[in-house]
């Protein structure tokens, strides 16, 4: 495999298409923050904004800022965004609304446990970016906001009656990459307690070795639960969690965590995919049931650039050759599938044959993150294959 071939074309796609897709396209030059739907050709079709989007887009640019160069125009976008946030974002305790309208007015109440996460690794990056006191200190409020919502993500906005209690695989994997970025804030004492409770929630708890996969929903005690969400499966989900915790491996120096996360990645890809038309499925169910998701057999962009992320990473820490044959399966479905030909970025939503279901660019849940951290993660680690290769 030529890898420098291959690095070549991620970091071209994502510095010559995708960012300057994001920067022209998406910011709000009058009100701030950003639009994030945007059809085909990048033109807004709405200008309602998603806090889970705009957290995500300020903490891209200025991840870049920190990780690649501090090019005044991805600062420039990050700040725009942060102050955005900062000023209409929450209800002034660091409760951070799901939606906004487009000049800042809350939409929806801050029932998203998400819009927090998202928020915290913003700010975390941006102050970093800037040296900004202000920002650090949201990112730590913010953080702790998380901790004092992990019993009870949706607080008072959730709707289950308490009959039959679940808890989610989706905080503890966030969280996994969350204290990551957020380390150089926090007490170290309580990055590593984070850092532990998550790791043994997601392979401890969630993680079930008679089926080699984790699940989304177990009851509280970590048994089983025998219904639609305690069946429900996400192999996206599943396999993203896994390079998180092969960064957390080689953070801590723990080749038993990444060998694991390696092996689980492995089993979930084989599990996930459709043996008849190629790709990824969104959601399965473990018991091979029907599903309550309509959307359970649509191939969406998300799941597969993560799949391609742990693959390469799984290959570059372990050496695993089914890892890098699976990095190259999903690359080939990826790049003819999800890549428009024709216009920059690419499309989000596939239906199970592969073919465009919708053709926007972004909308409520797709915005400047899964492509762009994607490329950069692919790019970072080909680049250190090929000079692995070189010596």
């Amino acid at each position: 495999m030529d890898f420098s071939k291959f690095a070549e074309r991620y970091h071209d796609e994502l510095f010559d298409q995708i960012l300057p897709f994001w920067l022209e396209k998406s910011q709000d030059r009058e009100c701030g923050g950003y639009f994030t739907c945007l059809d085909r050709k990048g033109d807004v079709y709405d200008t309602d904004k998603f806090i889970w989007l705009q957290g995500r887009e300020v903490w891209l640019f200025a991840m870049l800022c920190n990780r690649v160069e501090k090019r005044p125009e991805w600062l420039a976008c990050a700040v725009q965004g942060g102050e955005f946030l900062r000023r209409y974002g929450h209800d002034g305790n660091y409760n951070w609304y799901f939606a906004l309208t487009r000049d800042g007015k809350p939409l929806v109440e801050p029932y998203n446990i998400f819009s927090y996460t998202f928020a915290a690794m913003a700010f975390a990056q941006l102050s970093l970016a800037t040296g900004n006191e202000e920002y650090a200190e949201i990112a730590r409020k913010t953080f702790d906001r998380i901790l004092e919502r992990r019993d009870n993500p949706k607080g008072r906005w959730n709707k289950q009656t308490g009959v039959r209690p679940l808890k989610g695989f989706s905080l503890s994997m966030i969280l996994c990459n969350l204290a990551l970025e957020i380390e150089h804030l926090i007490d170290p004492e309580l990055l590593q307690r984070t850092i532990d409770e998550c790791l043994h929630e997601v392979l401890e708890v969630f993680y079930r070795p008679e089926l080699g996969l984790l699940l989304e929903n177990v009851a509280p005690d970590g048994s089983l639960s025998d219904s639609f969400d305690g069946r429900l499966i996400n192999p996206g989900h599943g396999i993203e969690a896994t390079w998180f915790i092969m960064d957390l491996g080689r953070r801590l120096n723990r080749p038993d965590l990444i060998s694991k996360a390696v092996r689980i990645a492995l089993k979930t890809a084989d599990y996930g995919w459709d043996k008849t038309y190629g790709g990824i499925y969104y959601f399965l169910d473990r018991k091979g049931a029907p599903q309550q998701q309509l959307e359970w057999d649509q191939k969406l962009w998300w799941v597969h650039i993560e799949t391609m992320i742990a693959m390469l990473k799984g290959y570059a820490l372990t050496g695993s050759q089914e890892a890098l044959e699976w990095f190259k399966r999903v690359d080939e479905y990826t790049w003819s599938h999800f890549k428009d030909p024709q216009y920059p970025e690419w499309y989000g939503y596939l239906n199970r044959r592969g073919e465009v279901l919708l053709p926007l660019k972004g909308g409520k849940w797709k915005g400047c993150f899964h492509v762009p951290r994607g490329l950069y993660q692919c790019w970072r680690v080909l680049e250190e294959l090929k000079m692995r290769d070189a010596k």
